[in-house]
């Protein structure tokens, strides 16, 4: 069989795997908790933070066994990162990839009790009387299965398909951005569009352009020896940020709300209850000033100057002009640092200016993130490009079976 052959259904059985794997998905959102009663959910116009929300679990009304969605292991991811980042700086010891899903998985089976026990008290049930408690009971285990189940799905995603773990947020995303156009008039749309195509093309922008460091590789001794670089984008983690910041966002509201329903009269917990939401100036910075502080640091960990700094003695390669060492991790960390500023800036403000029109009133507070959506939909859909063409390209990724 000719080689391009086997590069295309290679492809093709990853692209089936991840379809098989947003059905299962699909379908789970379309089961309804156990004694819950569907016929008292219908749409309803909803704030930003529900918008925000809705985009993290996929669940519309959220009475779904799929309804905290991707939530309780996007903040999981987040914890156990951060947690390794300190641990490397006391120990050179690794922790391996197995180890660090295991401890994933717990965080993230705590985590989504705590969710499942906060949102369990806002839903609609049929059960009356004695049967009530234990109708709660079930669906506080159901919800916590489905986020096992859909953590179960991303990681086999990731192993055998295309899109990686955040191919369930892509299906969330393009279901609320469906969802709000559908249900809003032109006029309203006028501006959040015009401001999402913007966001669009600078989306675009900043995930195809790259800083290209001159590079002199002591094996190649040709004509091609001075144009070797090493490229770094200018987006370089992508919309990551964005999404983790989102959800790192919700969990201080998480918080408020089961202290809220613990010392209901506390004028503190109440204070920040009302001020911790992006209809109010605070909410709005500490939401950008998450996102900021997320791309500085997936940017440091991502491209981490003293690992591309010991690649670099190893291979005896140098970046031109520089001595391997202090030289080039000093170097990398300025261009590094430059780069996730700059990303930061720009993701940030592509954020803040809808959400302060909004505080302005001059957009509605459920068109909001519309432009937000866009440019993660956007930076998504370049991930999966760049994967695809890959596939095709090059015949590099594990057999499905």
């Amino acid at each position: 069989m000719p080689q391009s052959e086997k590069k295309e259904k290679v492809m093709k059985y990853k692209l089936a795997y991840t379809g098989l794997i947003l059905l299962v998905y699909i379908l789970g959102k379309c089961v309804p908790l156990y004694g819950i009663d569907v016929s008292a959910y219908h749409y309803e116009a909803v704030g930003a933070e529900e918008v925000l929300m809705q985009t993290i679990s996929g669940d519309a009304y959220r009475h779904s066994v799929f309804a905290l969605g991707i939530f309780p292991f996007m903040i999981s991811s987040i914890l156990v990162q951060v947690a390794m980042a300190i641990r490397k700086i006391f120990t050179k010891s690794h922790v391996s990839p197995k180890t660090m899903n295991r401890m994933s998985a717990m965080v993230t089976f705590v985590i989504a009790i705590l969710q499942a026990s906060v949102h369990m008290p806002q839903l609609k049930f049929v059960e009356e009387g004695k049967l009530l408690p234990g109708a709660r009971v079930l669906v506080i285990v159901e919800m916590v299965t489905g986020v096992l189940v859909i953590l179960w799905l991303s990681r086999r995603n990731e192993k055998y398909g295309v899109g990686g773990r955040m191919i369930l947020g892509l299906t969330n995303i393009l279901e609320r951005i469906t969802t709000t156009v559908l249900h809003h008039n032109i006029e309203s749309l006028a501006v959040p569009l015009l401001i999402s195509m913007v966001v669009m093309v600078i989306v675009l922008v900043m995930e195809n352009a790259e800083k290209r460091i001159p590079v002199q590789r002591i094996s190649i001794h040709n004509i091609y020896a001075d144009k070797n670089y090493m490229a770094i984008k200018l987006n370089p983690v992508g919309v990551m940020p964005v999404m983790f910041s989102t959800a790192v966002f919700m969990l201080p509201q998480l918080l408020l709300s089961l202290l809220g329903y613990l010392f209901p009269y506390h004028e503190g917990i109440l204070w920040w209850r009302m001020n911790m939401t992006l209809t109010k100036p605070l909410g709005v910075v500490i939401y950008i000033l998450c996102e900021y502080l997320l791309t500085i640091g997936f940017t440091l960990i991502m491209l981490s100057p003293k690992d591309i700094m010991e690649q670099f003695l190893k291979s005896g390669d140098s970046i031109v002009n520089l001595h391997a060492g202090r030289d080039t991790r000093r170097y990398l960390l300025g261009t590094v640092w430059r780069i996730s500023l700059l990303s930061a800036t720009v993701m940030g403000g592509c954020i803040a200016v809808p959400l302060v029109l909004q505080l302005r009133g001059e957009i509605d507070s459920t068109l909001t993130m519309l432009p937000s959506s866009v440019m993660m939909l956007t930076s998504l859909c370049c991930m999966i490009y760049r994967e695809l063409v890959s596939l095709y390209k090059y015949d590099s990724c594990r057999p499905l079976f």
